[in-house]
């Protein structure tokens, strides 16, 4: 199809019993779209001996109107803007050796559940003033243990989710890692991770404090000390550098630091990667902060593991620029959660035909040209008494077909 995707446009443009009312109909019927899209990479996009990763982030798709199910007020990046829209948890699975993300679920956030608590409007707020108690820590309480965290209702719906797709894909695939933004860079978010099973890889802010754990010898009274010297980011020691490099064009120099240190919010020990950057002719600096909970992993994996992170962008680029992502005018709990999964499910659909080594260099507009053209072809042959063989409707096909292709297929012997 071409232009916007609807149903309307979904049914014109189906074979015999794709009826305006049996598109209606399964876009109201309930779909296991995480079991359906892991049958289909099982089976045509997964690679014997290959590392995959599990990655999630959240998609917002603008939508006016007043009566959608789940909208409300998120953040577009795009337009910088929050505006009325409607919110998804993507959990995709990541390809190292392909580069690509294959999405798997889509799960549609509800505001409530992300705030954590369920506005009853009806109801009066209570300004109920506490009393102000003595200073300083009261007398008798212990150290909190940080692993026993109380995960808020939007931590617990993505571990929910992640649990949900670990299911299916362990059962052939051994996952270790799970990808997400600088939003899981804190501790309740590395404890969630863990409880899955899995180990994290994340972004913790510029200004971390971060510090190296304690060298000096215990002194016999007290606790022993946990916590060394605070980092200095524009003095980082030599001893954790591991790559320095510089582009020559752009001048820039980039320092790559590893080590292993402790953060006063965080429960365990953290595998940190420091990326330095410098302009050699202002001298200005930046750095990012990567971070994993698996001490053994090397900086060179963190770096690459963290940045097929951004292999999910182009899911979400694909599903509204090509299967209709942000077209639908479904307004209802069901159709929605469809809708955005079969255009997910499109996604993996265009990799599983790039399989076909007449097609593997073939892009998504290519694609479309393709079947568009093979479509017309199988139109007119109808219109013409039956003289035609099945050699010339293959050939016809094949030479239409490619007319509006940028890369047209080959013919593969």
């Amino acid at each position: 199809m071409r232009g916007r995707i609807t149903m309307l446009g979904i049914s014109r443009w189906s074979e015999k019993g794709g009826s305006y009312s049996t598109i209606e109909r399964f876009f109201n019927s309930n779909i296991d779209w995480g079991l359906l899209n892991w049958k289909f990479i099982k089976t045509h996009l997964i690679r014997k001996k290959s590392v995959y990763l599990l990655g999630g982030d959240e998609v917002v798709i603008s939508k006016d109107g007043k009566h959608s199910y789940g909208l409300d007020w998120f953040y577009l990046s795009l337009e910088n803007r929050v505006r009325k829209s409607l919110a998804f948890l993507n959990i995709s699975l990541i390809g190292v050796d392909a580069r690509k993300a294959y999405p798997l679920i889509n799960k549609q956030i509800i505001k409530e559940s992300k705030e954590g608590c369920v506005k009853d409007k009806s109801a009066k707020k209570s300004k109920s003033k506490k009393k102000k108690g003595k200073r300083g820590r009261p007398k008798g309480s212990g150290n909190k243990d940080k692993k026993e965290v109380e995960l808020s209702p939007y931590l617990k719906f993505v571990q929910k989710t992640i649990k949900e797709a670990l299911q299916w894909i362990n059962r052939e695939v051994n996952i270790v890692y799970f990808v997400y933004d600088g939003a899981f860079g804190n501790n309740s978010a590395v404890q969630m991770v863990k409880q899955c099973g899995l180990d994290i890889i994340s972004k913790l802010q510029k200004n971390s404090a971060l510090c190296f754990p304690n060298e000096e010898k215990y002194s016999g009274r007290g606790a022993p000390k946990k916590y060394g010297e605070d980092i200095d980011y524009r003095n980082l020691l030599e001893k954790h550098l591991k790559s320095d490099v510089i582009d020559e064009k752009s001048h820039i120099q980039t320092k790559i630091y590893q080590m292993e240190m402790l953060h006063r919010k965080f429960a365990d020990r953290l595998n940190i990667v420091i990326i330095q950057k410098i302009d050699t002719i202002t001298g200005k600096m930046t750095h990012v902060n990567l971070f994993s909970t698996d001490l053994t992993l090397g900086y060179d994996k963190i770096v690459d593991y963290y940045s097929l992170r951004f292999q999910i962008e182009f899911v979400f680029r694909d599903s509204k620029q090509y299967w209709g992502m942000e077209d639908f005018m479904n307004i209802k709990k069901t159709p929605i959660y469809n809708w955005t999964n079969l255009s997910s499910f499109m996604v993996n659909f265009a990799h599983g035909l790039r399989q076909n080594p007449a097609m593997k260099e073939m892009s998504i507009l290519d694609l479309k040209a393709h079947y568009h053209g093979i479509k017309y072809v199988k139109e007119v042959f109808k219109l013409l008494p039956n003289l035609a063989s099945d050699y010339l409707i293959e050939k016809v096909s094949a030479k239409i077909a490619n007319l509006g292709a940028i890369h047209p297929s080959k013919e593969v012997a």
